[in-house]
């Protein structure tokens, strides 16, 4: 973690927080990061609250959240509020989308041990390509 507070070169961010420049610039690209100064040479400076935002970010993709949902869930936060309220909701949300998930999957498996258990495969024939699936 940097410890000092001068801005830093987007390669040093993307070193402290394990996530690659190319995505560290799309994010900055969509909204979810913003660059503070730029150098002479060009290179993009961020300060180190950048961190605690990638952070966020990295954490709140590996929960299933996107980009379009992090990005309002930042912007709610950049206005000087919690957005608590609204990612508790989501994260609702995204608790019955994988219920449904699950038992879709379910289904799924019990389908696919029927086929398999009642296979028999016959004689070959060229009408069918594969009788376990007709």
């Amino acid at each position: 973690m940097l410890t000092h507070e001068r801005p830093q070169q987007i390669g040093v961010i993307a070193k402290a927080s394990g996530i690659p420049i190319k995505t560290i610039r799309y994010y900055e690209e969509i909204g979810l990061v913003q660059a503070i100064a730029r150098t002479e040479g060009g290179y993009r400076l961020f300060g180190t609250d950048v961190l605690t935002r990638l952070s966020f970010i990295k954490r709140a993709q590996s929960l299933g959240l996107s980009l379009a949902e992090i990005k309002e869930f930042l912007e709610i936060h950049d206005q000087g509020n919690l957005p608590c309220d609204p990612i508790q909701v989501k994260l609702h949300d995204k608790l019955a989308e994988i219920d449904l998930q699950i038992e879709q999957l379910k289904i799924l498996k019990s389908e696919l041990n029927g086929l398999l258990s009642d296979s028999v495969i016959p004689e070959y024939s060229s009408r069918v390509i594969c009788p376990i699936l007709q």
